[in-house]
């Protein structure tokens, strides 16, 4: 591996990841509003799934799609709306479920998973970081660029990953304590996913 990615480039690389992740965006208030909603396990699985949806683009990226869609305009778009669309549609399940509960059965935490990689992976804007952040890391004198872009993108998404499920865990365990009280944590997140919404709409 390091000899397609050397360690201080891939430690510098690291880093940089690691402080892209701790900024909480689109991906950080996901998994909150899904452990508001859910509880910690289904703001970690909403973490998670964020993450592997990142990696998605990535692989997109190795195989040059993500270049395609940069260059048409249109279809970026369109995916954009689609995303925003399904954002949308959470932000209403959301707020017509009842009190928040603790999300503990396997098909409840699947589901958290299923819908954070489908939210990231309908982010063009995504591919569009993905495209400029990567890239600017390889040398094709050190071998083939779709490789270590593999290599990169699989670090990035791994720290991700951590970091945003430690978000989403942190608002389930809010939550939890908070709608005892309150009942209105479903609430809370429907708004943040309108929010997301309105916002993929925007950029």
């Amino acid at each position: 591996m390091f000899h397609l990615v050397p360690l201080d480039t891939l430690l510098t690389f690291a880093t940089a990841g690691i402080l892209l992740n701790l900024t909480p965006g689109s991906d950080v208030m996901f998994a909150t509003a899904s452990g508001m909603a859910g509880g910690p396990r289904a703001g970690m699985a909403a973490g998670a799934g964020v993450g592997l949806g990142g990696f998605w683009h990535v692989g997109l990226a190795a195989l040059g799609v993500a270049a395609l869609l940069a260059a048409h305009p249109a279809a970026t778009v369109a995916l954009r709306w689609f995303g925003a669309g399904y954002l949308l549609y959470l932000a209403y399940s959301a707020w017509t479920t009842g009190p928040a509960q603790t999300t503990t059965g396997t098909a409840s935490i699947a589901r958290a998973f299923w819908r954070g990689f489908v939210t990231n992976a309908l982010n063009p804007k995504v591919a569009l970081f993905v495209l400029a952040f990567l890239p600017q890391f390889t040398d094709p004198a050190r071998g083939l660029v779709w490789q270590q872009i593999l290599i990169l993108g699989a670090v990035f998404t791994a720290t991700g990953m951590v970091i945003t499920s430690g978000y989403g865990a942190l608002a389930g365990y809010a939550g939890q304590a908070l709608a005892a009280r309150m009942g209105m944590m479903n609430k809370l997140a429907a708004g943040v996913f309108a929010l997301l919404a309105l916002r993929m709409m925007q950029e």
